[in-house]
């Protein structure tokens, strides 16, 4: 069944004003017709609707029924650092497909791309989009943030604020995920490297700020890799999956 997100002030009593690209995929790509059902998220729920009203630029959907929502019960952010070429977009696809919740983009210092905050604004869109088009496909009940590029420094404030940061490590000695205690947890910030990972001295400011360093195993994981296989594990440790 056809799915879009719908800001909570496009709802009038039971009926959803779909407006934009939305309304002109349903109407003019889809074809759909009055009577016709949709899904429509508002406020992380999601609610089986009938399309009841068509126009040159809207499209208007009285609720049937609120659905079950299918948004993972821990709040994911992860912290990546910027790797080369294409590799954040995918791994923003991927990770919403798992059930991030945010995505925050970390400058450190063995990051080969390094734009300025100015040119890293002018991709922002089309980073949201993705993040937008892949919580529509894999049916999230949000559309997951994709934050602005921060620093390790800040990045390390933010992670304070998580109930369990934890820092993807590539040395061994760092704690399994298998034994990481996640009862109790609702939010977790995850680090990740980028190409070639974390100076040593990165390391020692995370573990300094309170940040428990995770070991991925024998294999060393691409920077791509890294964040999906632990989002992964994290969600199939506390019955997300």
């Amino acid at each position: 069944m056809p799915r879009f997100f719908a800001d909570s002030t496009s709802r009038f009593d039971n009926i959803f004003d779909i407006s934009g690209e939305d309304a002109h995929h349903i109407s003019r790509s889809l074809r759909m017709r009055v009577g016709e059902k949709i899904s429509v998220v508002s406020g992380g729920k999601d609610y089986l609707c009938e399309i009841i009203k068509i126009t040159d630029s809207d499209v208007y959907a009285k609720i049937l029924c609120e659905e079950a929502s299918n948004e993972p019960s821990i709040y994911i952010k992860l912290f990546q650092a910027i790797p080369k070429q294409d590799k954040l977009e995918s791994v923003i696809q991927k990770s919403v497909e798992l059930g991030v919740s945010e995505i925050i983009p970390v400058l450190t210092k063995r990051c080969i791309s390094r734009p300025e905050p100015s040119q890293f604004e002018k991709k922002s869109d089309r980073l949201k989009k993705i993040s937008e088009s892949a919580a529509k496909q894999s049916g999230r009940g949000i559309i997951p943030k994709v934050k602005g590029i921060v620093s390790l420094e800040d990045c390390l404030f933010e992670m304070k604020k998580c109930d369990l940061p934890l820092i993807c490590y590539e040395k061994e000695g760092g704690k399994h995920l298998l034994d990481i205690d996640f009862s109790g947890v609702k939010t977790v910030g995850l680090l990740v490297g980028s190409e070639g990972g974390f100076e040593p001295f990165e390391a020692d400011m995370a573990v300094a700020a309170g940040v428990v360093p995770i070991w991925l195993g024998k294999r060393i994981l691409r920077c791509e890799t890294a964040p999906l296989a632990a989002v992964s594990v994290i969600m199939a440790l506390t019955g997300n999956m």
